[in-house]
């Protein structure tokens, strides 16, 4: 299936041979946009030409267990816990010689962006995040929580069985067409944007890395020692200094926080925006203007 991005690219960075899309001018401030699960890199389809328009060198990876992106060994542990993707991040903004950048994501991206304005400041210009702070720790995904949204994690205790690892594996674009629809009730996609999407979950190592991310936040793996240090530091819930836009759709049906509950977390420049019109989990495909002027706006804080 043709790519809305044309002709895609694929670099070695740190564990990785991370396939990713460009645009834009090659001297232009860079923009980094991050995909969640079950999304990839079109997500951003419609941003990427907007921002490319603005002067913004953009460029929009798969992340561990999508698309083209691949492990260069073996070996190497297919962890999904959230500083891991946030070191593959940094691995490939020092690959492609970006010294910062504007970085901005949902959902599994949204938490990576988070996580490198919390420990790499220098390196994120500003921040746009859907769903606001999204940091994590073990600690706290012990925590129950009341049974109506311990229900809308309900895929979270599904993959920490073996059976849902199975049946994830078994039935990965059933899962994403389920996700979807749920997530994001108001939003009439079509089979092509699903289908094109639904392409990158054939990565080999796409169910390790998902299973993984879960079971993680659960304290059902113990994640890798190199992480440790990060992991320890997130644990803190560290505040976001950099200059911040968060985002919200009016219709998001996946677990989600109240925006008054992280407006502490931010203390540089900050604005929170609510994007109406029946916008669920997946905004920037959802709302791409809103999005794209998000991060035009956050650049120029």
């Amino acid at each position: 299936m043709t790519s809305p991005y044309g002709p895609l690219k694929q670099i070695d960075a740190g564990l990785l041979s991370v396939g990713y899309a460009e645009a834009g001018p090659a001297d232009g401030p860079a923009v980094v946009l991050l995909h969640g699960w079950p999304y990839d890199i079109h997500s951003f389809a419609e941003v990427t030409p907007l921002l490319a328009a603005a002067g913004y060198r953009v460029i929009v990876p798969w992340l561990r267990g999508y698309g083209s992106t691949r492990f260069l060994s073996e070996a190497t542990p297919r962890t999904g816990q959230q500083s891991a993707l946030a070191v593959d991040t940094i691995a490939l903004m020092d690959a492609l010689g970006l010294s910062d950048a504007v970085i901005g994501g949902f959902d599994w991206g949204a938490r990576t962006a988070n996580v490198i304005a919390a420990l790499w400041p220098r390196r994120c210009q500003a921040l746009v995040s859907v769903s606001g702070y999204l940091i994590g720790n073990q600690r706290a995904g012990q925590e129950p929580l009341l049974p109506a949204a311990e229900l809308s994690w309900w895929y979270q205790f599904y993959f920490a069985t073996d059976r849902g690892r199975t049946g994830y594996d078994r039935n990965r674009r059933e899962f994403a067409r389920l996700i979807w629809h749920t997530a994001s009730p108001k939003w009439d996609f079509d089979e092509t944007a699903f289908d094109r999407t639904a392409a990158a979950f054939d990565n080999p190592d796409h169910v390790d890395i998902v299973i993984d991310n879960y079971r993680w936040r659960l304290g059902l793996t113990t994640g890798q020692a190199q992480y440790d240090d990060l992991e320890h530091q997130l644990a803190g819930s560290p505040v976001i200094a950099v200059p911040a836009i968060t985002l919200e759709g009016d219709a998001n049906g996946a677990p989600h926080p109240d925006p008054g509950a992280y407006r502490e977390k931010f203390s540089g420049p900050y604005e929170h925006r609510t994007i109406t019109g029946g916008i669920g989990h997946n905004l920037p495909q959802e709302a791409p203007q809103a999005f794209a002027q998000a991060v035009i706006d956050a650049g120029r804080y």
